[in-house]
């Protein structure tokens, strides 16, 4: 009597279980990738970069840079990006990236992104919000 009932409530808990958000890997922006150029070093690469997740001793000329997430039970987003060695130079660099990171609260925007500030011809001023009338009061005599 006790097994179908221990049974039961397995079945019914095992739907009821959290599964977290995992982020795994390297994040590699946009901007991070536009300060590669061929001919770096490798400790240049590092500085732009950050070390790679895999440093695969069978491809020694070769560096991987793997971001993986997931959001619960869900699949998710895996992006790679190598960069390839030779004589400890930068040959070349191929893969996905993420799009650069947006900037800090409070810091203005690179040059050539719009700003957010008075209208400009283009754009007329909206009409003032209306103002309530109040009845104007006498000084008490």
């Amino acid at each position: 009597m006790r097994l179908p009932a221990i049974a039961a409530c397995a079945v019914l808990l095992a739907g009821c279980v959290y599964k977290i958000d995992i982020q795994q890997g390297n994040y590699v922006t946009q901007d991070q990738v536009q300060k590669l150029k061929t001919g770096m070093t490798r400790t240049e690469v590092r500085q732009a970069l950050g070390t790679p997740l895999l440093q695969d001793v069978f491809h020694n000329d070769r560096w991987d840079y793997y971001f993986s997430q997931t959001k619960g039970p869900k699949p998710g987003d895996k992006k790679q990006f190598s960069v390839f060695f030779k004589d400890d130079k930068v040959v070349s660099f191929t893969g996905e990236v993420h799009p650069p990171a947006p900037p800090p609260v409070g810091v203005p925007p690179p040059a050539g992104l719009p700003q957010a500030g008075p209208p400009t011809e283009e754009q007329p001023r909206p009409p003032p919000p209306p103002q309530s009338r109040q009845p104007s009061r006498a000084p008490p005599k």
